[in-house]
């Protein structure tokens, strides 16, 4: 009986010896002997396959190359968890993105786990990007109102810098909206956000007094004096930028409204204001102003002439809808657009321009909507 079961000790401890040798042989034949490794982490597109990594933006998309990598389950960039796609998983690459969500804790590491419990980490800088400032709801707000700046990227601690060197109180700070106080003293100019990652100037000038060709301080020109506002009463729009416009009345349909404007001499010098460079290149500039709706601008079209030499009946239209419900906004058209709208080039005109606001379009409106500073500027400041 003892020979038998020493028979069978040894005949068992063969075959764990048979599986361990195999296992070995097995392990030793894969790459890096079967332990997970990274070699380097690249860019997914295969025309620039040899552009390697050591630092990526959130939201972009890499390829992290190595060995033995089928059994990951989880990718930490710093203290963020990736999301993993079973099919961008091969023994030898994963496609990963990089988080969006900002890290509270910054390793400058992958850290991949796998099924097997192992942990393998890898030196690699998530490039948290600056803020990025796009607009304003408007251009216009008062001292110790509240301002909406949109953009992305607005991470906290934040400030708001406005043109003088005066910050603003913060009120609620979101990735993409910011709402702040406008404190007294502000003065034209860019604004300035500022995060751990960096500082970034508005291409818009807030309260932007430049290249304002409609503003009726004081009026001037060949229509309606009376629509303009001087001294606003209880319920009227507040005043953001001195004298505004405001047509508050019924506008049949097919009715000729002529708002605002006439011709160079009639508009006087400020009709000079708009920058050659945007008549020879106007897909550089926008046209801005700020508009209030206290009713919806729901039906007929507002025509547009700006940079002209004479009238043009049928352009620009800035068309419904559009309602601010009693709150200034600024409007953003490109130049170009209404450039384009005239169908022939501008031309330069030392004299000066015609303009005009004229109501004219199909459908009844109920009017009231008021209108101010009608500037062409710049779409990018230079650095």
């Amino acid at each position: 009986m003892k020979n038998i079961y020493k028979s069978i000790l040894l005949f068992t401890l063969g075959i764990a010896i048979a599986g361990i040798y195999t296992s070995c042989k097995k392990d030793e034949s894969l790459p890096n002997n079967g332990e997970p490794r990274i070699r380097y982490v690249r860019i997914t597109n295969p025309v620039s396959a040899d552009s390697l990594l050591t630092g990526a933006f959130q939201g972009n998309l890499i390829a992290i190359i190595g060995e033995n990598l089928q059994d990951a389950v989880e990718i930490w960039f710093n203290d963020q968890k990736a999301v993993l796609t079973p099919t961008y998983i091969t023994s030898t690459s994963i496609l990963v993105s990089v988080p969006n969500p900002i890290p509270k804790v910054i390793t400058n590491k992958i850290k991949i786990v796998f099924s097997t419990g192992k942990i393998l980490e890898y030196d690699f800088k998530v490039q948290i990007s600056e803020p990025v400032v796009t607009a304003m709801n408007s251009e216009y707000v008062l001292t110790g109102a509240e301002a909406t700046i949109r953009g992305d990227y607005f991470y906290e601690p934040l400030s708001v810098t406005f043109a003088g060197g005066i910050k603003g109180e913060l009120v609620s700070v979101t990735d993409k909206i910011i709402k702040v106080k406008v404190p007294a003293g502000v003065v034209p100019g860019q604004i300035t956000v500022t995060t751990n990652f960096g500082i970034t100037k508005s291409d818009f000038w807030f309260r932007d007094n430049r290249n304002i060709f409609l503003s009726s301080d004081p009026f001037t020109g060949w229509w309606n004096n009376a629509f303009v506002v001087t001294s606003p009463l209880a319920g009227d729009p507040p005043a953001i930028n001195g004298n505004y416009i405001r047509v508050k009345r019924a506008i049949g349909g097919w009715n000729w409204v002529e708002v605002a404007g006439g011709p160079a001499d009639a508009m006087g010098a400020i009709s000079k204001n708009i920058p050659d460079e945007a008549i020879l290149k106007p897909s550089d500039y926008n046209l801005k102003f700020e508009v209030n709706t206290m009713k919806p601008y729901n039906n007929n079209v507002l025509k547009i002439n700006v940079g002209l030499l004479r009238e043009n009946n049928d352009a620009y239209q800035w068309k419904p809808p559009y309602d601010t419900k009693g709150l200034w906004q600024t409007v953003i058209i490109p130049f170009d657009e209404i450039a384009n709208s005239y169908g022939a080039p501008l031309t330069v005109s030392p004299t000066g321009y015609w303009t005009r606001l004229l109501f004219h379009g199909g459908g009844d409106l109920d009017a009231d909507i008021s209108f101010d500073n009608f500037r062409v500027v710049p779409k990018f400041i230079k650095k």
